[in-house]
């Protein structure tokens, strides 16, 4: 494992869009996972000034996205859809039939989630993961469980998951209570894992994801196993 502790949100952004630009500059055709939330938003600016800049080129890029919520169009502003279009592929040269979110209005979700696994198998896999982690220690929406679930899967968000995502919507009542996520197994088996962690309410998260046992009760410990994980956070989530 990689460790970058960065001095503040903004530098921690920029070194993470290093690592995902020269993924990209390397390896023109990659295929990235990527993540929404608060976290990897200024990953995307920088990868977007990058882009103007004529530094980076996306139009051999492919992505599928880690989750989403079920119940929400893609037209909704808190879908996760709404928002990797709002952050990042509006404004680059990337070919949208080549960008994957799962379905949150499909009727059969157990079916979405087998359709969204054999996408990832049929591109190849995932050449860099990016993540976040919660408050909680989930990454994507796996949250503590008594197992590591292997592929993508519908899952009841945990209450703090929940009161954590209120803040993106008017009411309350109005947050998903389900959401779809791709599974550990498929997180795994990316080439690359690049997970971001940003704020003081993150640093117990982070002590027990890559200080502590391995354990599903804190999913981010399984990354304690990849082959291949580099973690980018700034002082306040370091401690």
């Amino acid at each position: 494992m990689r460790i970058f502790i960065m001095e503040d949100y903004a530098a921690m952004s920029r070194k993470a869009a290093e690592l995902m630009a020269a993924q990209i500059l390397l390896h023109p055709d990659s295929v990235l996972g990527l993540a929404t939330g608060s976290t990897p938003v200024g990953l995307y600016r920088c990868l977007v000034e990058r882009f103007k800049a004529g530094e980076l080129d996306f139009s051999g890029v492919k992505s599928v996205n880690l989750d989403e919520y079920l119940g929400l169009p893609a037209e909704n502003s808190q879908s996760y859809r709404y928002f990797m279009n709002r952050n990042l592929f509006q404004h680059v040269n990337i070919n949208m039939a080549n960008t994957h979110v799962p379905d949150g209005l499909t009727a059969d979700p157990e079916a979405e989630c087998v359709r969204y696994d054999e996408l990832i198998r049929r591109m190849g896999g995932i050449d860099m993961q990016l993540l976040g982690i919660g408050s909680n220690g989930h990454i994507g929406f796996n949250e503590p469980a008594d197992s590591f679930p292997v592929g993508a899967h519908c899952v009841d968000l945990a209450e703090s998951t929940i009161r954590a995502n209120a803040r993106f919507f008017p009411e309350s009542g109005q947050v998903p209570r389900q959401a779809l996520t791709m599974g550990i197994g498929q997180i795994m088996q990316a080439r690359r894992v690049l997970i971001l962690a940003s704020g003081r309410e993150k640093k117990a998260a982070v002590r027990r994801a890559f200080w502590g046992p391995v354990t599903p009760e804190v999913p981010a410990s399984i990354l304690q196993l990849h082959p291949d994980l580099t973690l980018v956070m700034d002082r306040a989530a370091a401690g």
